[in-house]
């Protein structure tokens, strides 16, 4: 990594601190310490307050202070003998505190791998390397055919040619340590230690790219400099992956570093091994899994340039880089690239910030892309780049529109429906059923006196959870066991009203006895390994139908699938939530495009009460880009984003009156002189109490981002100084994407 940051030649160092104030702390060089050897970038350990001892980083020197040199202290140890990263990557934490009015300190030691927060060295483990012996190449065709997973280790390790590292084996297959072990003790696999670099992994296999594969290639390749934002607009299934890792391999010939985002850790395992089977380089992975170790050696290796590919989730955009040369954001309209606590950032536009910085392309990837990126392309900030054939021939599904008014129901489907899954199941091919829900029901009700099970700290009805005999409050967590009776009139006539995937689940076993049915959401996937072992069993052809909460609509292939079943369309169609419409529209097509991937023709039926609305009717049409421009005309006429810029100040307490208190006085603070802003509220957030306490909201909007910007910096300082911000928890969203 180029070293930029100058030598302290002052006294007195800027010093940033893990700490809720948006501003730096003064302290001395130590006596026996050379101010040459401090630079901007290198972590302190100095006195602070009733602490003892705080970590810091150095951001800048000084020849003065406002602070009288007989109260400033001197700092008690120097942490590191070279910076952690250089002035540019300072300079981008710098324009994030700024524009998310975040204090730098948190800021900083937010982005920081755990070990480096505490105060360790910034300098990688000893790495342990598994690699297959001769003796193992040799009779590797002897291999009981039962020993499925002995067979899967070595086919990854001989794909590997240089091995794998634990972190690579704990990515790609669960359960490794006891087969590892039983070919250890055959001679079929030995153990290296290493200290230095990891040999790159994987091969070099290229395939060939159609047509418009091809162009969007040559058209990233072609467009160095400033014109380098790409939205790669590729339905679903028209291999898009594909476009990222031929951009991925020419960044590589030049010697420079790809990123890439995905929006989930789900994802990784699936993208690890089509990398390692098509790039010969060293990766990295980055998502919130990993061992504090493995996340420090990832992240070294990124910013010495020893890792070529940096893969991960929202939080690798702050990942130190050596010399970057591509971005991508896969699935870039998933809200999950928006940080919803604390630091509330956007990783997708910090990716775009940092790729402008650095000269290099920015591409973004969806086959539903956001309304922000589409008025990006119609106002030439960004070029689209089409892909609207599916590769390998695959064709595009049929949508077919089960309308369900007046319909006798079984469960939550319709007769259309269990029709077309009898027809799928007959056939030998696979079925997906689409429900954003998970658990049994979404509310408990007495029959007798109307009585509904609520989490008494949201206000919000409990989810029933039938497996675990329990219901959970999806907002907090908390929940108890189901009760045998009504608390209210002791009857015992207690009903499920609604459908999660758990009943759904429940339905379908009733109704078609013999098929293999399998449940993938959070709550049955909760343990380490099991997603990689459900996705194993689709792809061996072990389930019949497949149900699934929004993890199945994000990028998973599945050859098998022939129907697609959304059960409830009708959620987003209606919402307080102006996002509500867009994002039903992306997790539909998105989920949609999971049929009809291979050789068999896919069908997707969806179930809604609403058969005629202009938005449904579009999607059905295949015509995603006709329905975005009709939200886009809708948005526009009511001034919202991308045609206006808000911030949400959320407040909250456990005592009602308090946030709109300091919400109040915080409305107050935009003078009437700030002309260009518009301020709405206080008014309840949708959910207004959760975790037992209330929350409320004030939102400001603007036409211009800068004029926008300007006034929430006077704003954030000032109500720093309200002594009502003392009271309660307050936090500033720029850019909202989630109103709740």
């Amino acid at each position: 990594m180029t070293r930029q940051s100058p030598k302290v030649a002052a006294a007195i160092l800027h010093i940033a601190l893990p700490v809720p104030v948006r501003r730096h702390f003064d302290y001395l060089t130590p006596h026996r310490q050379s101010e040459a050897t401090l630079q901007v970038g290198m972590r302190v350990r100095v006195p602070f307050g009733r602490q003892k001892q705080c970590i810091g980083m150095i951001i800048g020197q000084s020849n003065t202070s406002l602070v009288s040199s007989d109260k400033l202290k001197p700092i008690a140890a120097v942490l590191d003998q070279q910076p952690l990263f250089d002035l540019e990557h300072l300079k981008l934490l710098r324009w994030a505190s700024d524009y998310y009015h975040y204090p730098l300190g948190e800021l900083i030691f937010s982005t920081l791998p755990g070990l480096l927060k505490q105060g360790k060295p910034a300098i990688r483990s000893t790495y342990t390397v598994w690699k297959l012996t001769a003796r193992a190449h040799d009779e590797k065709n002897s291999l009981s055919a039962r020993a499925f997973k002995q067979q899967r280790l070595v086919k990854l390790l001989a794909e590997a040619h240089s091995g794998l590292s634990e972190q690579q084996l704990n990515l790609v297959i669960d359960d490794w340590r006891a087969p590892l072990k039983t070919l250890i003790t055959k001679g079929w696999v030995e153990r290296n230690e290493s200290t230095t670099e990891i040999p790159a992994s994987g091969n070099s296999q290229t395939i060939q790219l159609n047509p418009e594969q091809h162009h969007a290639v040559e058209v990233i390749r072609n467009n160095p400099g400033m014109n380098n934002r790409f939205l790669l607009d590729g339905i679903t299934g028209s291999g898009k992956t594909e476009v990222y890792l031929e951009a991925i391999r020419e960044t590589l010939k030049q010697g420079n570093q790809a990123v890439i985002l995905v929006p989930e850790i789900g994802l990784t395992p699936q993208l690890i091994a089509r990398f390692q089977q098509r790039i010969h380089a060293r990766m990295v992975v980055l998502h919130s899994g990993l061992s504090d170790g493995e996340r420090l050696d990832a992240w070294i290796e990124a910013r010495d340039g020893i890792a070529n590919i940096i893969l991960g989730t929202r939080s690798a955009i702050w990942t130190p880089l050596h010399k970057p040369g591509l971005f991508i954001i896969d699935e870039e309209h998933d809200a999950s690239y928006k940080q919803q606590e604390s630091f509330r950032y956007s990783a997708r536009d910090i990716a775009i910030l940092r790729a402008n910085n650095a000269g290099v392309p920015v591409v973004l990837g969806s086959a539903t892309p956001s309304l922000e990126t589409l008025h990006s392309v119609n106002i030439e900030r960004m070029q689209r780049i089409p892909l609207l054939q599916r590769a390998e021939k695959a064709t595009i599904p049929e949508f077919r529109i089960v309308d369900m008014r007046g319909q006798k129901l079984t469960g939550a489907l319709s007769e259309k429906l269990i029709n077309g899954i009898s027809k799928v199941l007959g056939e030998n091919k696979q079925v997906l059923l689409y429900l954003n829900r998970r658990g049994y029901s979404p509310v408990l009700m007495c029959h007798s006196c109307g009585w509904i099970g609520k989490c008494n700290r949201c206000d919000i009805a409990y989810t029933v959870h039938k497996l675990d005999h329990t219901f959970i409050c999806h907002h907090c967590g908390t929940g108890q066991k189901l009760p045998g009776h009504c608390p209210d009139c002791n009857d015992s006539n207690l009903v499920n009203i609604g459908y999660g995937t758990e009943r759904l689940t429940e339905v379908l076993r009733d109704i078609f006895p013999t098929a293999r049915i399998l449940r993938i959401d959070r709550d049955s996937t909760r343990r380490k390994g099991t997603m990689e072992k459900y996705l194993d069993s689709i792809h061996a052809g072990e389930v019949d139908i497949l149900v699934g909460t929004q993890m199945l609509s994000k990028g998973h292939h599945f050859p098998g699938i022939t129907l697609v079943g959304i059960i409830d369309a009708d959620q987003g169609l209606y919402s307080s939530d102006f996002r509500a419409a867009e994002r039903m529209a992306q997790a539909i097509i998105q989920v949609s495009g999971r049929a009809g991937r291979a050789n068999d023709a896919g069908t997707v039926m969806i179930q809604t009460h609403f058969p005629e609305h202009p938005l449904l009717t579009a999607l059905v049409n295949h015509d995603y880009n006709t329905f975005a421009r009709m939200l886009l005309e809708e948005r526009k006429s009511t001034n919202l984003p991308p045609y206006s810029c808000l911030a949400l100040l959320r407040a909250e307490a456990f005592e009602q009156k308090l946030p709109m208190v300091f919400l109040n006085q915080a409305r107050a603070l935009l003078s009437d002189n700030n002309s260009g802003i518009e301020v709405f509220g206080p008014f309840p957030a949708p959910v207004e109490k959760r975790s037992g306490k209330y929350r409320y909201q004030l939102l400001v909007q603007s036409n211009n981002r800068l004029i926008l910007q300007k006034v929430l910096l006077d704003w954030s300082r000032k109500l720093d100084d309200l002594k009502e911000g003392k009271k309660i928890r307050w936090s500033l969203d720029v850019d909202p994407q989630e109103m709740l």
